[in-house]
């Protein structure tokens, strides 16, 4: 059954791609390098691609949502209704930023919104686990908003962030051909798995991520190097909004997604630091991500992305067989990883001037 559903929504990804290309070059929404030292494209490329997983993803979703029983008891209407919302929020604003270059102010505003409707429609847990031992209730203070229900503060405040961070870490990485839709892939694609594992049975969760999986596979095949199509803003925020509701209604694959993505999540905060340091905007486009950073060192950019899906792999494996304090050690190895890069890169670009 999931081997089906992965095997349409990779279709439908990829057939619907080049609707979305036509119409995003047709409409001047593209990507040009000119003018611009760090882009590594050679000529027009049209942006919006994230609406091809978008549409592809929640049609069959709608599809399997109102003609089957499969969505029932970790998944309810509130869910899916909530994340399409806000997915819709940051397709809109992602293709107005592609068409006229928002400023960093207005693209924050469609991100907040997004995340604020995942919260409104109550996609949230009231506890986290603590990987020592319990969990860390967090249900204490809530504040009654009528017929929206009840903001839980502390636990919505915990989420906003959580989807603020994986928002953001997939837009200030989208800098190379496949990198994101891979990672996010990567990612959905575990979720999947562990959704399975006896002690989960999720299989609503494991439907929606091999959906998702599928749709960015589909995807994947234009937006490999050398790309034909870009995510744009919209989607490179979209992947990453929906991959962090995916770990959210998952009751638990927060640190697993953690383990996939820490390596880049670990990259923006990096980077951001160094933007600070430097008194610049945090938006401000530059050469400091580690995926730069790879293709300075020697690498093409295919051999860049792989490594970066390699590392990925390897600590998402590593979820199937670390307990919760064993993924915190990973965590901090993957921490010191970074550090380590970082410290070397620094070293050679010094050695080269």
């Amino acid at each position: 059954m999931y081997l089906g559903y992965f095997i349409v929504s990779s279709l439908l990804s990829l057939l619907i791609t080049p609707f979305v290309y036509y119409a995003m070059y047709k409409v001047g929404a593209v990507d040009s390098p000119q003018g611009e030292k760090r882009k590594i494209h050679k000529k027009k490329i049209p942006l919006g691609g994230g609406l091809a997983i978008f549409l592809s993803f929640f049609i069959i979703v709608w599809i399997v949502f109102f003609g089957s029983e499969e969505l029932g008891s970790y998944v309810g209407f509130r869910h899916i209704l909530g994340l399409f919302l806000a997915g819709s929020v940051l397709m809109f604003g992602g293709f107005l930023d592609d068409k006229w270059r928002l400023s960093p102010s207005k693209q924050l505003f469609f991100s907040i919104i997004a995340a604020l409707l995942i919260i409104v429609f109550g996609i949230g847990p009231h506890s986290f686990s603590n990987p020592f031992g319990g969990s860390f209730d967090l249900s204490g203070l809530q504040i009654n908003v009528g017929n929206l229900g009840r903001l839980v503060v502390f636990a919505d405040l915990l989420v906003f962030a959580w989807l603020m961070g994986m928002m953001f870490t997939t837009k200030f990485l989208d800098g190379l051909d496949g990198l994101v839709t891979g990672l996010v892939m990567i990612g959905s694609l575990f979720i999947f798995f562990l959704s399975l594992q006896d002690q989960w049975r999720q299989p609503e969760v494991a439907l929606l991520s091999i959906i998702f999986a599928g749709a960015c596979l589909g995807f994947l095949v234009w937006n490999w190097h050398p790309a034909k199509i870009f995510l744009g803003e919209g989607g490179s925020l979209f992947t990453g909004l929906a991959l962090a509701v995916l770990a959210i209604i998952s009751e638990g694959k927060i640190a697993t997604t953690l383990l996939v993505m820490g390596l880049p999540v670990l990259d923006v905060l990096r980077v951001i630091v160094r933007r600070m340091q430097k008194k610049r905007s945090i938006f401000h486009g530059d050469d400091e991500h580690l995926h730069f950073k790879l293709l300075a060192s020697g690498l093409k950019q295919h051999q860049a992305v792989l490594l970066m899906y390699a590392i990925s792999l390897s600590f998402g494996l590593s979820a199937f067989f670390l307990q919760s304090t064993q993924k915190v050690l990973a965590l901090l190895l993957l921490l010191l990883l970074m550090i380590l890069l970082g410290v070397w890169f620094d070293r050679r670009e010094k050695a080269l001037l």
